[in-house]
C-alpha cells in the first residue's frame, strides 16, 4: 500500500510484510515476559521471598505482555500515527527497563550492608541476598529479557525500514528524530562522565562543553510532550547514575532523589519545549537561561539539592570559575550551557532545519532542499551561535587568568592561623564510640607536635551527645565516655572544634519538659576546656535528616521511621565562632554546596569557612569528590579560605581563588596542619553583596519568553478545540 505525507511521498510497502513484522515483535515481547517470569520463579538462581526489584519486574512483565498482545492483534495497513506508536512504545519500555534495572542493580551492590540487615531484623519484609554477586546475577537475569527485546525492537525497524521511518519526520531533522533515544543516551553518558565518576575520579570536564548538544537537538525536533519525554528520561538517568552512591545511605534515599528529580524535570521540560516550538530561532537564549534558572530552583527550598550542577564539572578550571565571584556558581553554569546551546543551534542551521532556508545559504528556497553552493554568508550565519558561545567562554577564561596572575603578585597577609584537620576514617553509624575516640585522640596528639591554634574534627566525629550525657544524673550509659572526652580535651590545652549531636528541651508554660529537639551540631571548646559556642545545622537533607510535614503526611513520616531514618530539627542561628586569632563558621555536611547558605555566614562576619563533613557512609570516592567539587565554589564566590575536615572524604584546604592547596587521601586515617593566611581587610565580592542575582536575571529572560508564548499556546488550543467540535 502507499502511505503519503504532505509534500512528499513514502515508498510503497506490502501490508503482509508489515503484519508479519508486527507478529514477530509480538512473539518477542510475549517470549521476553515468559523468560523473565521463569528467571524470577524457577531460574538458575531461585528467588525466595520478596525483594525491592519484585514490583518493577512485575510492572515490566505486565506492560510487555500488554504490548505483545496489542502487536499480535494489529490489523493490516499502515498510517503515520500507527507507525509512530510502533516506534515510540519500544523507546518507552526500554527507558523504563533501564531505569528499573539500575535501581535494582544499585541495591544489589549494597545488598548485605548493615542498614539492610537492621531493616530486615526490624521488619522481616525484605529478602536478603546470599551475597552481592548473587543478587546482581538475579537482577541481570530478571531484566535481561526485557532489555534485549526492547533494544531489538528499537534498532531493527529503524535499520530495515529506514526510509519509511525517516518519512515520519520530514526534512533534514529526520535522523535526529529517528534516533532520539540513542542521542539522549549519548548525552546521558557524556554528562555523567563530565563529573567525578567511577571511571575517572577527576571527571572529564571537556565533555561538559558538548554533552548537552544531542539533548538540545532532540528537544528542538519533537512536539511538546514527546520532547519533554526525552528530557525527563535524560534527567532521570543522569540523576540515577550520578547519585548511585545514595543507595549506601539507606534503602530509600536513592529512590527519593530520583523521584524528586523526575518531578523537577517534568516541570522544567514541559514549558521549555513549548518555548522551543514557539521560538525555534532563539534556543541560544532560551536554553542556557532557562536551564540556569532550573538549576537554581532545584537547589532551593526544603527539597533543594544542588548536586552536580553544570558548573561543578569545571571545578578544576581555576581561571573559568573566577566568574563565580560575580555571579555565583550560576554564571559558570550559564557559560557552559551557552556553548552547548550555541553548538546545537549551529548544527541545526548548518543541516537545514531552519524553516524555508537552504542549509548553508542565506537565500530563500524550497523547504527541505539543499543548495549545492556553500554560500559564505550562510556559513557565517550557521556558525554564529557556536562562535558566540565559545567566544564568551574564552573571554571569561582570559579575564579569570588575569585575576589569578594578579593574585599571585599580591602581598601575603601578616595574620595567619594554624589549623589541624583530623580525618579519623570511621563510620559514626557503627556506634564504635570508644574505638573512634581513641583514633581521634591519637591523630590529634600527632598533630599537636606542629603546635596548631585550633583542631577541627569532622561532622559527628564524637557521637555521644555531650550536653545530655555530661549533665545526666544519675550517670547514663554514655556518661563515662563523655566525661573522658571532656577531661582529655582540657588536658591538651588547645582549642577544639568537633561535630556532635545536640538538643534543646521543649517546655510548657509551667516549665515542664514536653519533648527534646535533636540537632546536628558543631561545638567549640576553648583551650581551657570551656564549651564556648554551638552551631546547629540549618539546612538539613530532606527526608533523610528532616521532614517537617509529619502532622500533614503522617503516613510518609511512618514510612521514614520504618526505614530506620534518624530525623533532626533545623537550627535557627548562623553562628560565627570567635577564636582569639580569627572568626569562622562551620557549614555542616552538604550545607557547603548551597551558595546562599555559606554567603549568609560570610555576611555575618565569617573570615574562614570551615566545613565539617562525614562522607564515610557513601563508601565511595566518587561521592566525596562530587561533594568537594560542589563545595569549593564557596571559596571563590566569597573570596574566603575554605577548610574541609571530613570523617573520610576529601579533607582539604582551598584558597580564596579556588586553588587546591592540599588534600588528604580518601578513606585513610590521617591529618593535615595548615597555616591559613587571613587578610586584615577581607573583600566583599559582588556575589556576597548581591547574592543570587544571576538566577533572577535568568528568570526574567525566561519569563519574558513565557509571557509571549503562553497566549499563543492558548490560541492554538482554542483553535484545535473549535476544529474538533466542527
Amino acid at each position: 500500500m502507499t502511505f503519503a505525507g504532505v509534500g512528499y511521498h513514502i515508498m510503497p510497502i506490502d501490508a503482509y510484510v508489515g503484519r508479519t513484522a508486527a507478529r514477530i515483535a509480538a512473539v518477542l515481547y510475549l517470549a521476553a515476559g515468559a523468560v523473565a517470569l521463569f528467571f524470577s520463579v524457577a531460574g538458575p538462581v531461585p528467588v525466595d521471598g520478596s525483594g525491592p526489584a519484585d514490583i518493577p519486574v512485575l510492572l515490566l512483565l505486565v506492560l510487555h505482555l500488554i504490548w505483545g498482545c496489542v502487536m499480535l492483534l494489529t490489523p493490516p495497513g499502515f498510517s503515520r500515527k500507527r507507525l509512530k506508536r510502533a516506534l515510540f512504545v519500544p523507546e518507552l519500555l526500554l527507558s523504563f527497563t533501564v531505569i528499573f534495572y539500575l535501581f535494582a542493580y544499585f541495591y544489589a551492590l549494597n545488598a548485605n550492608m548493615d542498614y539492610v540487615d537492621r531493616f530486615i531484623e526490624d521488619t522481616g519484609v525484605l529478602r536478603l541476598a546470599l551475597d552481592t554477586e548473587t543478587e546482581r546475577a538475579v537482577t541481570l537475569l530478571r531484566f535481561l529479557p526485557f532489555l534485549v527485546v526492547n533494544v531489538i525492537c528499537y534498532v531493527v525497524p529503524r535499520l530495515l525500514y529506514s526510509r519509511l521511518v525517516a518519512a515520519s519526520w520530514p526534512g533534514p531533522k529526520s535522523r535526529v528524530a529517528t534516533w532520539s533515544l540513542l542521542l539522549v543516551g549519548c548525552a546521558v553518558i557524556l554528562q555523567v562522565l563530565a563529573f567525578p565518576n567511577g571511571q575517572h575520579l577527576e571527571g572529564q570536564p571537556l565533555f561538559a562543553w558538548f554533552a548537552l548538544v544531542p539533548l538540545f537537538l532532540v528537544l528542538q525536533v519533537h512536539e511538546r510532550l514527546r520532547g519533554a519525554f526525552y528530557g525527563v528520561i535524560f534527567g532521570t538517568l543522569v540523576t540515577l547514575l550520578s547519585n548511585y552512591w545514595l543507595s549506601t545511605f539507606n534503602l530509600v534515599s536513592l529512590q527519593f532523589a530520583v523521584v524528586l528529580f523526575f518531578g523537577f524535570y517534568v516541570l522544567y521540560m514541559l514549558p521549555t519545549t513549548v518555548l522551543l516550538r514557539r521560538f525555534p530561532g532563539w534556543s541560544l537564549l532560551i536554553l542556557p537561561f532557562s536551564w540556569t534558572l532550573f538549576e537554581f530552583l532545584r537547589s532551593s527550598g526544603f527539597l533543594g539539592y544542588p548536586w552536580v550542577l553544570t558548573a561543578h564539572s569545571q571545578y578544576a578550571n581555576t581561571a573559568l570559575i573566577q566568574l563565580a565571584s560575580l555571579t555565583g556558581v550560576w554564571g559558570v553554569s550559564f557559560v557552559v550551557l551557552l556553548v552547548n546551546a550555541g553548538l546545537a543551534e549551529s548544527l541545526r542551521r548548518l543541516t537545514g532545519w531552519s524553516e524555508g532556508r537552504h542549509p548553508l545559504s542565506g537565500t530563500r528556497g524550497a523547504r527541505g532542499t539543499r543548495d549545492a553552493r556553500l554560500d559564505r554568508r550562510g556559513m557565517v550565519h550557521g556558525m554564529a551561535p557556536a562562535t558566540a558561545g565559545i567566544t564568551l567562554a574564552l573571554v571569561v577564561w582570559f579575564v579569570g587568568h588575569v585575576v589569578l596572575v594578579y593574585a599571585d603578585h599580591a602581598e601575603e597577609p601578616e595574620r595567619s592561623v594554624r589549623v589541624a584537620l583530623i580525618q579519623q576514617n570511621t563510620d559514626p553509624r557503627q556506634a564504635q564510640y570508644r574505638q573512634t575516640l581513641s583514633i581521634l585522640q591519637r591523630l590529634t596528639r600527632e598533630s599537636l607536635r606542629e603546635d596548631p591554634d585550633i583542631i577541627a574534627w569532622s561532622e559527628t566525629a564524637f557521637v555521644p551527645n555531650i550536653r545530655r550525657w555530661a549533665a545526666e544524673d544519675p550517670p547514663g550509659a554514655l556518661t563515662p565516655i563523655v566525661n573522658d572526652f571532656l577531661a582529655w580535651q582540657r588536658s591538651i590545652g588547645t582549642w577544639l572544634l568537633t561535630g556532635n549531636d545536640d538538643y534543646e528541651v521543649v517546655r510548657d508554660l509551667r516549665r515542664r519538659e514536653l519533648s527534646r529537639n535533636s540537632f546536628n551540631a558543631a561545638v567549640l571548646f576553648s583551650d581551657t576546656g570551656e564549651r564556648r559556642e554551638t552551631y546547629r545545622k540549618i539546612k538539613l537533607v530532606p527526608f533523610t535528616e528532616y521532614f517537617p510535614y509529619r502532622d500533614i503526611l503522617p503516613e510518609v513520616y511512618e514510612l521514614l521511621q520504618t526505614f530506620d531514618i534518624n530525623l533532626w530539627e533545623p537550627g535557627r542561628e548562623r553562628t560565627v565562632f570567635e577564636h582569639p586569632l580569627f572568626r569562622f563558621s562551620t557549614p555542616i555536611c552538604f550545607e557547603d554546596v548551597f551558595p546562599n547558605e555559606v554567603r549568609q555566614f560570610v555576611l555575618a562576619g565569617a573570615e574562614v569557612i570551615l566545613n565539617l563533613t562525614n562522607d564515610y557512609w557513601s563508601l565511595t570516592e566518587v561521592q566525596a569528590k562530587q561533594h568537594f567539587a560542589g563545595g569549593m565554589f564557596r571559596a571563590v564566590e566569597n573570596r574566603r579560605q575554605l577548610l574541609r575536615s571530613t570523617a573520610s572524604g576529601l579533607t582539604a584546604h582551598v584558597d580564596p581563588y579556588g586553588r587546591i592547596l592540599e588534600t588528604l587521601p580518601y578513606f585513610e586515617e590521617a591529618y593535615m596542619v595548615r597555616d591559613v593566611p587571613i587578610a586584615t581587610e577581607l573583600p566583599t565580592t559582588v556575589y556576597t553583596r548581591l547574592g543570587d542575582w544571576f538566577p533572577l536575571l535568568s528568570g526574567l529572560v525566561t519569563g519574558f519568553f513565557l509571557v509571549i508564548a503562553l497566549p499563543y499556546q492558548g490560541l492554538r488550543l482554542r483553535r484545535a478545540r473549535r476544529r474538533y467540535h466542527g
